[in-house]
């Protein structure tokens, strides 16, 4: 069942508007909402591998853009479902990951977040292929990242545990 207009009543722009607002709102979450990461993350112990502060901001921007995109797009073609109900989830979880992580310093609680993070990428990755190639596709970017994230999520907890 779906909860919206037929296509051609639903206002675009605004639909993408607010998948944009949306995918900003978590980027504030964890960017704005918690002061001082980029001095924490410094301060940590590291693997070798793990890439310098400055460049979570220029890659969480792009990956930002492609998940607002990618949501809008499942949108536009088949209104609001069950899959989009797993894109806030997943949405929600990647909001919280930052303050788990830096705000409260619970690095382990923030590996299981990121692993159901993760988790739910791949069962949106799997949800908005049947409804639109290019928003599943928008979406591996991401996916790619937090495989990568996660395995310095838990690096980082183990070597300062």
């Amino acid at each position: 069942m779906t909860l919206s207009l037929p296509h051609h009543h639903r206002p675009q722009w605004v639909g993408l508007a607010g998948f944009g607002a949306a995918a900003a709102a978590a980027a504030l979450i964890g960017g704005l909402g918690v002061a001082g990461t980029a001095s924490e993350y410094d301060s940590l112990s590291q693997p070798s591998w793990a890439p310098p502060s400055w460049l979570f901001g220029p890659v969480w921007t792009v990956l930002y853009c492609c998940i607002a995109v990618s949501g809008w797009l499942v949108w536009r073609r088949s209104g609001w479902t069950a899959a989009l109900t797993v894109f806030a989830a997943q949405l929600a979880l990647n909001a919280i990951w930052t303050p788990l992580f830096f705000g409260v310093g619970q690095r382990g609680p923030a590996l299981a977040d990121i692993v159901a993070l993760w988790v739910l990428i791949g069962v949106n990755i799997a949800m908005f292929w049947r409804r639109s190639r290019l928003a599943a596709g928008l979406l591996v970017p991401y996916w790619a990242w937090v495989t990568f994230a996660t395995a310095l999520n838990a690096s980082v907890w183990w070597m300062n545990r």
